[in-house]
């Protein structure tokens, strides 16, 4: 691989970040610097950390940024729920958000072993 862009995980969490965007453009006024900002922060922190991990010559230092991705992504999930359990979003986008996310966790996942292996 030649860029963290050839990492699978990494395109389906960077389809997830836009998809989170979208989501969370039509959230309450009084959500700019609460949910809606942790939304964001959430979905570019998983891309983000694995693009750093990408660039770390430690692979024990790239494991622990694909880690934080994890917890990141996680706390996405977690914040999706909130949002559609608030009626921010609609069934089918919280579905569209959770299938994303789910994906992207798996490949994260597969990512972070293929790493331990090399």
């Amino acid at each position: 691989m030649k860029t963290f862009k050839d990492i699978i995980a990494w395109k389906k969490g960077y389809a997830s970040t836009l998809k989170i965007y979208q989501a969370t453009a039509g959230l309450p006024r009084n959500e700019e610097f609460g949910l809606k900002s942790q939304m964001r922060r959430a979905a570019v922190s998983v891309v983000s950390n694995i693009a750093e991990g990408f660039k770390r010559r430690w692979i024990n230092d790239s494991i622990h940024f694909c880690n934080l991705s994890e917890s990141s992504l996680e706390e996405l999930k977690c914040q999706t729920m909130l949002a559609f359990d608030l009626h921010y979003i609609d069934e089918q986008m919280y579905k569209e958000l959770s299938a994303l996310e789910d994906e992207t966790g798996r490949l994260l996942y597969g990512w972070i072993h293929a790493q331990h292996k090399a």
